[in-house]
């Protein structure tokens, strides 16, 4: 069972990010802050479960956080900035949109700086948690809302380049993807950064 908060009794936002892996496609990432009494048994870090407990739990999450948000990052930023930086960045921009102001956050993974909000002059405390998706449910809500929407966005972008086989690989780095790749060369969608395996 995962657990709540890790201060009680503050506003708390986790959050986390979906698709530092691929080699295209952007990078999306949430901030969900859900309410004290919240509580979701099946409820986990969206790699461990199935696509149908996804998009059901996102049904569930949307419906009774508080405050949810999704962001993107574009493969042309994540090129210019680079995939960790580009993950913060989502992050960040999730936050930025919440409707509630966090006064607390806690992020999946090891890796973070300071934020803070627009008007203010302080940065809001957070703290970095390996394998907070895991471990904490605003966080693994908050990766489940990343991982839909960048599934759905990626399924979008195959009806435009279906040779690809996004519908499937969602541009992670698969044989498929890889043989497309030489034998139709990238897209304006892949992350130029990455090792595509062109030669």
């Amino acid at each position: 069972m995962l657990r709540q908060y890790m201060i009680k009794e503050v506003v708390e936002a986790g959050c986390d990010e979906a698709g530092r892996g691929p080699l295209a496609g952007s990078v999306f990432a949430a901030a969900v802050i859900l309410p004290p009494d919240f509580c979701c048994e099946e409820l986990n870090d969206s790699k461990q479960l199935t696509e149908k407990q996804r998009y059901a739990l996102r049904q569930l999450i949307e419906r009774e956080a508080i405050a949810w948000a999704v962001a993107e990052v574009t493969p042309e930023e994540i090129d210019r900035i680079n995939i960790l930086q580009a993950s913060i960045t989502g992050m960040q921009r999730a936050l930025d949109k919440l409707c509630v102001r966090p006064q607390h956050i806690i992020v999946d993974g090891n890796k973070w700086r300071p934020y803070v909000p627009e008007g203010e002059l302080m940065a809001v405390q957070a703290d970095t948690v390996v394998h907070g998706d895991a471990t904490f449910m605003s966080i693994a809500a908050a990766s489940v809302l990343a991982k839909t929407y960048r599934d759905d966005y990626m399924i979008r972008l195959h009806q435009e380049y279906p040779q690809y086989g996004w519908d499937d690989n969602k541009g992670y780095p698969t044989k498929k993807h890889y043989e497309a790749l030489r034998e139709f060369g990238p897209t304006p969608y892949h992350r130029k950064s990455f090792n595509l395996k062109l030669s």
